[in-house]
């Protein structure tokens, strides 16, 4: 497995839990897209979780991911939706009320509608499988997937065979 980010200190943290867990994992400071033009096909399968709405271009990011897994694998992407709810509860609920994050950890105008992710992919060769909701309940600190995709949600690809 390998893991990448642009951040020196969530690459150290990231190589801790590694090591605590006993999960072999090959860290790298990289970005998507430099890595996907080094190896282009290279891999069966990418995630990209939480990090879309944090990124100038996350259309970029997406044919990253596309560019590097080979054709027939799979892409995992997930992200906030961009509406009230998703608003409410991500910014105003997890940050302001809750403090799960820091304030100030979201901009509401960088969450993603699930139309606009499968936009994305769709531009870059991946095919839609399926779409998931994720929830998180803070009194039993449980997330559980399923339909509703107001706030948090997962996207399955695939990478047309060639």
């Amino acid at each position: 497995m390998r893991g990448i980010d642009l951040s020196t200190k969530a690459l150290r943290v990231a190589d801790l839990h590694s090591l605590e867990s006993g999960v072999v994992v090959t860290y790298e400071e990289i970005a998507a897209e430099a890595l996907a033009a080094r190896e282009p096909a290279s891999v069966d399968v990418v995630t990209c979780m939480e990090m879309l709405e944090h990124v100038p271009d996350p259309a970029s990011i997406v044919r990253a991911c596309a560019t590097l897994v080979r054709p027939g694998g799979y892409v995992f992407i997930s992200t906030i939706n961009r509406n009230l709810k998703a608003y409410l509860m991500a910014i105003v609920g997890a940050e302001y009320i809750l403090q799960m994050l820091p304030r100030g950890t979201h901009d509401y105008e960088k969450f993603i509608t699930p139309s606009e992710l499968a936009r994305y992919a769709r531009n870059t060769g991946l095919d839609l499988i399926e779409v998931r909701g994720m929830t998180y309940n803070p009194l039993s600190q449980i997330y559980s997937l399923g339909r509703d995709t107001d706030v948090n949600y997962m996207m399955a690809f695939r990478r047309v065979a060639e």
